[in-house]
């Protein structure tokens, strides 16, 4: 049986709302990424098989199948073909178990996966018609509510596991202290692919900040609530790409992967709350591989709220060193449907520079549902 391999992983530096990033056309900004990914590998473009894009609001400029327009943009061959995924905030992940999968059952020998989302272009909802719900009534009646609520199911998370305002805010410096340490030290240098004349480090990173001043955010999705902007994900613009194969056509081919894709999960979880599904994923995850908590060296949770990692950790009760050990979306950004690879492509770099056999990445995603991915150093 074929396995799946990932020979390279390329991003952008996250670009904060209207900052650096904000005049590139999404799909100028995934060919970024895509000519640097077959750049650094040197392989012929003509090779890759399929390029499989997550992108969530596929609306405007993200519309239209923004894989193969991307592929196009980067002046690939038109033989390359392309397809757009969405699976909310985990699009780009699934993206990557997808393109595993197609070289595993030897549909294709070189795919790539990835994913892009220019939120300053293309703003959450846009894809929505005014007055429509994408929820219909039956759905409503079935779980007792009028909407469903990201920011509302964060407060359900914290309130469930008894996070208070402090310790979410705790971490959310945390997660800026971890990432200016990274940026300070070059541990990003070896993944990006700076945009040359916009954007060359993570901009979305805000220095110096305290409890004190995050204490006079307000708390938009309730009252009375925990959450807000400060210990909340950014709203940005990025892209990443990584290439994958099998280990036999990347040893024929001279290729040096960087991991192997070991185990995949997704799973469904309460769509009210909506963001828990983490930690049913991680169990799926552990459960399918044969590995425990503990065989694992570095944890890449999506930062989309501060309860989420928060939780997941109480859940696992994983090493908390381990756990976004570079800061996450708190402090760098959340874009969509790139944040998948994004983080994908955090994790494996992570793990070469430092030597660490197992990672596992996971993120909650709209509508209750999770992906978790366990890679294998090579």
């Amino acid at each position: 049986m074929h396995d799946a391999v990932i020979v390279d992983a390329v991003r952008t530096p996250i670009g904060k709302r209207g900052g650096s990033l904000s005049d590139l056309h999404p799909a100028d900004l995934s060919a970024h990424v895509l000519a640097a990914l077959t750049g650094r590998v040197g392989i012929d473009p003509a090779e890759i098989e399929d390029v499989i894009w997550g992108c969530v609001v596929q609306a405007g400029e993200q519309a239209g199948n923004i894989a193969r327009t991307a592929a196009l943009a980067a002046g690939w061959p038109e033989s390359v073909p392309g397809t757009t995924v969405n699976r909310a905030c985990g699009s780009s992940q699934q993206a990557l178990s997808f393109a595993a999968a197609s070289v595993i059952a030897g549909h294709a020998d070189f795919v790539v996966a990835g994913g892009v989302e220019s939120m300053s272009r293309v703003p959450m909802g846009s894809a929505a018609k005014e007055g429509s719900s994408a929820t219909p009534p039956s759905v409503q009646a079935r779980y007792g509510v009028d909407s469903f609520s990201q920011g509302l199911g964060a407060e359900m998370m914290a309130e469930r596991w008894n996070l208070d305002r402090r310790t979410l805010d705790e971490y959310a410096l945390r997660s800026h202290e971890l990432t200016a340490q990274a940026i300070d030290t070059g541990a990003f240098d070896s993944q990006l692919a700076p945009v040359e004349g916009r954007l060359a480090v993570d901009e979305g990173l805000r220095r110096g900040g305290s409890i004190d001043k995050l204490a006079t955010l307000k708390t938009p999705f309730k009252e009375d609530g925990v959450i807000h902007a400060g210990n909340a994900s950014q709203i940005s613009d990025g892209a990443a790409a990584l290439l994958v194969t099998t280990g036999k056509i990347a040893a024929d081919r001279g290729l040096s992967p960087i991991a192997r894709i070991h185990t995949v999960a997704v799973t469904g979880d309460d769509p009210v709350m909506m963001l828990s599904g983490p930690i049913s994923a991680t169990a799926k995850a552990l459960s399918r591989s044969g590995l425990s908590i503990e065989d694992i060296g570095a944890f890449e949770v999506n930062e989309a709220f501060a309860p989420v990692p928060l939780a997941w950790l109480a859940e696992t009760g994983a090493d908390e060193k381990r756990l976004n050990p570079l800061g996450g979306a708190i402090a760098v950004g959340h874009p969509l449907g790139g944040s998948g690879a994004i983080l994908m492509t955090r994790l494996v770099h992570h793990m070469r520079d430092n030597g660490i056999r197992y990672g596992l990445q996971t993120m909650c995603e709209a509508g209750g549902m999770a992906n978790a991915t366990i890679v294998e150093l090579l």
